[in-house]
């Protein structure tokens, strides 16, 4: 597990996952926004991108059963709570007011930081803002994670 090899598997796939962002448009709120805009000018791409997504990350997450562990950690971390409560629920309208007013979610922006856009770097502002804020509160950020071993 040498920590150069962890740092550049990492970069590979935050590189990838960038350039797959910006080869489908999503770098543009234009392009989002449309998405959101189902009583309008709906752009329907944005359905593709997700249901990509939604495909490796199920065959990840599937594959992730079946192994020991993972190559270039301890463990795996899933999450473990499955309650749906009132910070979640807060937390999610938040995430997609956000969404729908800037046209940008967390990934994108900082992949859209490559432009150099103003309103990029108000936006990746006010995130790291409101994360730094949101470590300020009250909360139990340990029970939404735990480092989980897939059954044997």
């Amino acid at each position: 597990m040498s920590a150069a090899l962890r740092i550049l598997a990492a970069l590979a796939a935050g590189l990838t996952f960038g350039l797959g962002l910006a080869l489908s448009g999503m770098l543009d709120p234009a392009r989002v926004r449309g998405f959101l805009d189902v009583a309008g000018a709906w752009d329907l791409s944005l359905v593709f991108v997700l249901g990509g997504a939604l495909t490796v990350s199920g065959l990840g997450y599937l594959l992730s059963q079946r192994l020991s562990g993972p190559v270039l950690d301890a463990r795996f971390d899933l999450p473990a709570r499955r309650r749906i409560d009132a910070p979640l629920i807060v937390g999610a309208a938040l995430f997609g007011i956000g969404w729908g007013l800037s046209g940008f979610c967390p990934g994108p922006a900082v992949a859209a930081l490559s432009t150099g856009a103003v309103p990029v770097l108000v936006f990746v502002a006010a995130m790291l803002i409101g994360m730094a804020l949101h470590g300020l509160l009250p909360t139990a950020p340990a029970e939404n994670l735990r480092g989980v071993a897939p059954p044997a």
